[in-house]
């Protein structure tokens, strides 16, 4: 039985690989912050002993040359649903999906780099929890529920530190997955706009430091 025949995710169109690595690539570092029990857990580690080459971003690829993404159509779709609800549209800028995040968390967990693996079991797992609890509650796959469905099940996943023990797993993919989607969220234009990074930017003309600066600093 469904209760909800107009879903409110729609799927958003692919992004093309090569930017979609391009910025994977990018925004590693921005990821790698926000994920502190991470950074310690990496810490702890062995050094890497490598793993081949970056791809050449200049090129092209065929089907094939590159690592296999990992995302069904049906994966896809939860993850899409699940960037919305973290990142919705708002006054000053689109949803997390308008911009491609399900096409950066793709790219994320399918990378054969060090740490990636375990963010694809973790990723993958989730997802697939996620539409078995929709179906359980509401008899629906997560992508198909209205709002309020959805975050009545993200609200119960959403603070490791308050969920219940038989939801301390999802909330643990649910931090995880949060992060990839801020990550790459924010390391778009859109992103940047919206929190107000402006970055280097030309100016019209610039007056020189202020004097009360270069006084601190003896230069006046």
């Amino acid at each position: 039985m469904t209760t909800n025949p107009t879903p409110d995710t729609p799927v958003p169109a692919r992004m093309d690989r090569r930017s979609a690595i391009k910025w994977m690539l990018g925004a590693a570092a921005t990821v790698a912050i926000m994920d502190r029990d991470g950074v310690a857990a990496e810490a702890t580690k062995p050094a890497a002993v490598g793993y081949g080459t970056d791809p050449d971003l200049v090129k092209i690829y065929r089907p094939g040359e590159l690592w296999p993404l990992t995302f069904t159509e049906a994966q896809r779709r939860s993850a899409t649903a699940l960037c919305d609800v973290i990142i919705p549209a708002d006054e000053k800028s689109p949803a997390a999906s308008k911009v491609g995040v399900p096409d950066f968390i793709d790219e994320w967990i399918s990378a054969p780099y060090p740490g990636h693996d375990t963010d694809k079991r973790t990723v993958v797992e989730g997802l697939a929890w996620l539409d078995a609890e929709a179906q359980k509650r509401f008899g629906n796959d997560f992508a198909d529920l209205v709002l309020r469905q959805k975050s009545a099940i993200c609200d119960d996943i959403c603070a490791i530190g308050k969920a219940k023990p038989e939801f301390r797993k999802a909330a643990q993919f649910f931090r995880k997955f949060r992060d990839l989607t801020a990550g790459g969220f924010y390391s778009t234009p859109e992103g940047s706009k919206d929190i107000g990074y402006v970055g280097n930017v030309a100016l019209a003309s610039f007056d020189g430091p202020p004097p009360e600066v270069l006084k601190r600093l003896g230069l006046a």
